[in-house]
């Protein structure tokens, strides 16, 4: 089993595609691959693996003897990509036109986790996903949530760590700070009384932010209203949106 480990890796195969092969959850793949013989793997998954590395036999010298070269490599990834497509695990309603192959493959793949993910019998699980769905909302917005995403892609040595693929300086600053906080984290540097009063600021700027923002929304819904007033309208409709926008531009002006 060892060899079939460094097998899968020099063919740079992750746990989410075979998964996606064997059509189980990754969790079940990482079951798989610490049992410490392919025997004792379910019998229909030990005859899809061996397709897939077009092995005859599962023995260890057979495995043993396989040459992972150019040909092999391609011979591999063909088979893994046409039973992948031939056998989707979910229904997608999703347009992936105008993306590339390589992008519609990690798009792909990242619906596969989302979707495995909220079948778990879990709400953390499930609040997991909301939270990511709202972090990728504000990634524009606030950078460091990519250098956040950097951090943790290298510290599970998903890339390599002196990969930089975003702003290059501020990126390698926020890790060291993000390192040393966690190590502090980590190490029992850290208690709830001694960040309780930090905390208790963390919690003050977020209520003062939303209080600013449902006052910018109040005030631009009065001058939405004077608006739609002094143009005659009732609500904005495609018809007229660019006139009232034109009218709240200049009603706010006004008060300038």
């Amino acid at each position: 089993m060892d060899r079939l480990n460094e097998l899968l890796q020099e063919l740079g195969l992750s746990k989410v595609q075979l998964a996606k092969y064997l059509g189980v959850s990754r969790q079940m793949v990482y079951n798989y691959l610490v049992l410490d013989s392919l025997d004792k793997w379910p019998k229909e998954k030990k005859v899809l693996l061996l397709q897939l590395l077009d092995i005859k036999d599962g023995s260890k010298e057979t495995i043993n003897n396989i040459v992972v070269n150019t040909e092999y490599l391609i011979g591999v990834e063909k088979r893994l990509n046409s039973a992948i497509k031939s056998s989707q695990a979910f229904d997608s309603n999703l347009d992936f036109s105008g993306l590339t192959k390589e992008k519609r493959t990690l798009l792909n793949d990242f619906v596969f986790l989302l979707k495995e993910k909220l079948e778990e019998d879990d709400s953390s699980s499930e609040s997991a996903i909301k939270y990511l769905y709202y972090l990728l909302q504000s990634m524009d917005n606030i950078p460091e949530i990519k250098y956040i995403l950097g951090y943790m892609a290298k510290s599970n040595g998903f890339i390599k760590p002196n990969e930089f693929a975003f702003d290059e300086d501020r990126q390698f600053i926020f890790e060291g700070i993000l390192y040393s906080a966690l190590t502090l984290y980590n190490n029992g540097g850290a208690s709830k009384s001694k960040l309780a009063e930090s905390h208790k600021r963390f919690i003050q700027e977020i209520e003062q932010k939303n209080e600013e923002k449902l006052s910018r929304t109040q005030q631009l819904n009065t001058v939405k209203i004077q608006a739609l007033r002094e143009l005659g309208y009732n609500d904005i409709n495609a018809n007229n949106a660019s006139e009232v926008f034109e009218k709240i531009a200049e009603i706010q002006s006004r008060k300038v």
